[in-house]
C-alpha cells in the first residue's frame, strides 16, 4: 500500500540538505554552459588562470588575511592534505584533539607515519569536544573547527604555553564559508570545496602563514623523503603561478570562485557566519519543542551552525523517517554512517536558504505525525 505523500505546499524549495557533497546553488551550476566558459580549455593558460587567481584573492578578502600568509590550493581535498601535512608540517610529533570521525582520521594518519612519534591525543566522546594542550618535543597542534560527523563546533585559537616555533594546524572543511575565524590564530587553515563554499569534491584549499611555508620547506629538503604530491612547497610555488601541480576539476574551480563573489557580496564572513546561526537556530529550536526530538550536542555553546545533528525518540526509527523524506524527495538528512545513532544530520551552509529549513521541519513535523 502507497505511502501518503506530503502535502506539496509544505515541500522545501530546493530539497537537499546534505552535508557535502552540498547544495550548489543552481545559477552556478548553469553558468558552466554559458559561452565563454572555461569547461574544456587548458588549465595552464590564463582564463582558467584568472579563475585561481580569483579565488586565492576572494579568500583572502573574506579572511582578512594576515601579512605574509598566503592561499594555496592542490588535488586530492582534505584527505589528501592529512597526509599532507602529516609529511611536510610536522616535525617530530603533533598534538590532536579528537572529538569525531574525521578529527580522528586526522590523527591516525599521525600515528601511522613512521619518522614521526605516536601524536599526544586529547580525547572527547562524539558530542563533545577535547582540544589539544601544550605539551613537551611538540611541534604542531591538529584539531577541526568544525567536526562534520557530529556538528561540534570548536574554537579557532592558538592554545596557551605552546612553543613560539609550534604549528596550529585546523580542519575548516565544514567551517570555511559558513563560520567566521581569526586565520592569524593559525598556521595552516585547511578546507575542501564541497560544503559551505558550495562546489564539488577534489580540491584542497589552505590559508599558510610564513611559519607553515617555511617549515614545508625546512621538511621538504631535508632527507625525508617526500612524494611530489605531497610536496606543500611545490603546491605553495604551482598556487603562486596560480595554477595546481597537476590538471583540477575546472567546474570546481569555477563554483569555488563563483560562491566566494557571492559571499563577498553579501557581505562577507561576518554575513555568512549570521546566516549559519540563524539558519542552525531553527532547527535547534525545532528539536527542542518537539517532544520526539533532541539536540545530539548538549552544550549549546559547542553546537554547531553549518552542522545540525538531532537525536530522534527510540519510538521512531530514524533510518525510516529518513527514507519517507527521500521517498519526497527531500535528500540527504541521514545521519553519519559511522556514529551509528538514531539521528538525522542536516546542513545549514551559507546556500541553504532560512525558508528551506523552516520548510524542513514542518515536513518532519508531517511526517513524524503520519508515520506508521
Amino acid at each position: 500500500m502507497a505511502q501518503p505523500k506530503i502535502p506539496r505546499d509544505l515541500l522545501p524549495s530546493d530539497p537537499r540538505f546534505g552535508c557535502g557533497p552540498s547544495r550548489i546553488r543552481r545559477e552556478v551550476v548553469a553558468r558552466l554552459a554559458e559561452p565563454g566558459s572555461v569547461m574544456g580549455t587548458s588549465h595552464r593558460q590564463p582564463p582558467v588562470r584568472h579563475v585561481v587567481a580569483a579565488i586565492r584573492e576572494e579568500l583572502g578578502a573574506l579572511y582578512d588575511l594576515p601579512a605574509g600568509y598566503e592561499v594555496a590550493l592542490g588535488n586530492g581535498g582534505a584527505t589528501l592534505f592529512w597526509d599532507m601535512a602529516t609529511v611536510c608540517l610536522v616535525e617530530k610529533r603533533a598534538a590532536t584533539g579528537v572529538y569525531g570521525e574525521f578529527t580522528k582520521k586526522f590523527s591516525t594518519a599521525l600515528q601511522g607515519a613512521p619518522f614521526l612519534a605516536d601524536p599526544a591525543v586529547f580525547q572527547a566522546p562524539p558530542g563533545d569536544l577535547a582540544l589539544p594542550r601544550a605539551v613537551g618535543e611538540v611541534d604542531a597542534y591538529a584539531w577541526a573547527h568544525n567536526e562534520t560527523s557530529t556538528g561540534v563546533v570548536a574554537p579557532v585559537s592558538r592554545p596557551d604555553d605552546i612553543a613560539e616555533d609550534s604549528l596550529v594546524i585546523v580542519d575548516a572543511t565544514s567551517a570555511a564559508g559558513g563560520l567566521a575565524a581569526d586565520v592569524a590564530q593559525t598556521d595552516a587553515y585547511y578546507f575542501s570545496a564541497q560544503k559551505n563554499l558550495a562546489s564539488d569534491g577534489g580540491l584542497w584549499l589552505a590559508i599558510l602563514s610564513p611559519a607553515a611555508i617555511e617549515r614545508s620547506q625546512q621538511l621538504t629538503a631535508s632527507p625525508r623523503w617526500v612524494p611530489q604530491m605531497l610536496d606543500l612547497s611545490v603546491a605553495v610555488t604551482n598556487s603562486r603561478a596560480d595554477q595546481t601541480l597537476n590538471t583540477p576539476a575546472l567546474a570546481t574551480l569555477v563554483m569555488v570562485e563563483a560562491q566566494c563573489r557571492w559571499l563577498l557580496d553579501n557581505g562577507g564572513m561576518a554575513w555568512a557566519a549570521s546566516r549559519t546561526a540563524s539558519t542552525s537556530g531553527i532547527l535547534y529550536r525545532w528539536a527542542e519543542d518537539n517532544p520526539l526530538t533532541t539536540p545530539f550536542v548538549t552544550d549549546p555553546g559547542l553546537r554547531s551552525p553549518v552542522v545540525v545533528t538531532i537525536d530522534i525518540d527510540e519510538s521512531v526509527d530514524a533510518a525510516h523517517l529518513c527514507a519517507r523524506a527521500r521517498e519526497n524527495g527531500i535528500l540527504d538528512i541521514e545521519p553519519y554512517r559511522k556514529l551509528g545513532r538514531n539521528q538525522i544530520r542536516v546542513a545549514t551552509f551559507s546556500s541553504i536558504e532560512p525558508s528551506d529549513v523552516e520548510a524542513l521541519t514542518a515536513c518532519l513535523d508531517w511526517l513524524l505525525e503520519h508515520r506508521d
